[in-house]
């Protein structure tokens, strides 16, 4: 994929692609990425993996694997992160990115990252990093970890860097994420007032991602060992939702209940529909249906998601060397975009070259 910027009659920069012998004209593009931190979980596939299969079909995308940052908070204990990598990419493929039609790759692969990582580190102020909301959040939530480490504190640089590098317009984000795009914007914005307009603002791409909860009512979470994962058998997900708590007040088969209290009914709302939804609470209202009813009809429709992503698993397990021939490919293009905007960056600083 070799990118070129060009300008409509307003100025604005163009995105023209071309890829496989296939032109793409006026394309914004996005940029996300996943940690590394162990197996996908259905909260995954809902929260950003189903969004990303969909902005595929109207966007540049770039996806990719976040190795280093899992080292921001991991770096004692990096003996997973190699497997977590592979099956994330297989997870990736199996829920429906397409490698003809989004870049993917592994961030540590390509290098620029690390090299804008560092020249924006020199312009970042200290305070900027202190006040990123998940700085204080996350040393909290992770208080049995040493995270008093530069590369814990610089990560937002980092991920700047990775944002940047692609001149991404877009990052998808739900409301409440905002604030941590803000300090990508706010460095952007420093660099292209010390020495140039050379990369554009990056934009929340607003999504709604739904809140998920784990099979004993906490949010699903690794760390909780609460998780349905995608590489579970139907056997172990119908097992996990057979055994999730449900309303505390419907201790009989006769007692009324309120959905609203039942983790089922929360998965209810991602994967049944409509319909069924309004049937199974109005149900647990009144005790039409019992607790073993709404977990049925929630597996149903959950195996309806999984099972064509279980098939497809099970394909590109079996292909591993087509797995890392997409990786490299991807790669590839993303190292040719990020090469492209160093050299730009080392012009705009006024680097010998």
């Amino acid at each position: 994929m070799n990118p070129s910027r060009s300008s409509d009659a307003s100025g604005r920069g163009i995105i023209s692609l071309t890829e496989r012998g296939k032109t793409v004209l006026s394309q914004k593009r996005v940029l996300s990425g996943m940690q590394p931190s162990g197996k996908l979980h259905i909260g995954n596939l809902a929260g950003a993996l189903q969004n990303w299969v969909k902005l595929q079909e109207k966007y540049d995308c770039y996806y990719f694997v976040a190795d280093w940052h899992a080292l921001t908070s991991q770096y004692a204990e990096t003996s997973q992160i190699k497997d977590s990598v592979q099956d994330m990419i297989i997870n990736w493929l199996a829920a429906g990115l397409d490698p003809d039609k989004s870049t993917i790759f592994i961030q540590s692969w390509v290098t620029e990252h690390a090299e804008l990582h560092t020249m924006l580190s020199m312009i970042t102020p200290l305070g900027w990093l202190e006040r990123v909301p998940t700085y204080k959040e996350k040393q909290e939530e992770l208080k049995d970890k040493d995270l008093s480490t530069y590369g814990f504190l610089g990560y937002p640089v980092l991920q700047s860097a990775d944002i940047l590098i692609y001149k991404a317009n877009y990052v998808p984000v739900g409301i409440d994420q905002i604030p941590h795009l803000e300090i990508t914007r706010e460095i952007c914005r420093r660099f292209n007032h010390l020495y140039g307009e050379v990369f554009p603002e990056p934009e929340g791409l607003l999504a709604e991602f739904p809140k998920v909860p784990g099979i004993d009512g906490r949010k699903m979470s690794k760390s909780y060992g609460n998780c349905i994962y995608l590489s579970d058998t139907p056997k172990e997900v119908e097992q996990k939702i057979k055994t999730m708590m449900t309303d505390p007040q419907r201790i009989k088969r006769t007692d009324k209940g309120n959905p609203e209290l039942s983790p089922v009914f929360q998965l209810h709302k991602v994967f049944s529909t409509k319909t069924e939804q309004d049937e199974v609470a109005e149900g647990c209202r009144t005790a039409g249906i019992g607790c073993l009813d709404c977990k049925a009809i929630l597996i149903k429709n959950l195996f309806k998601v999984l099972e064509p992503i279980w098939a497809r698993r099970e394909n590109l397990l079996k292909n591993q060397d087509a797995v890392r021939d997409i990786l490299q490919s991807g790669t590839k293009r993303a190292k040719q975009a990020a090469f492209e905007t160093i050299n730009e960056v080392k012009k705009a600083i006024s680097l010998y070259t």
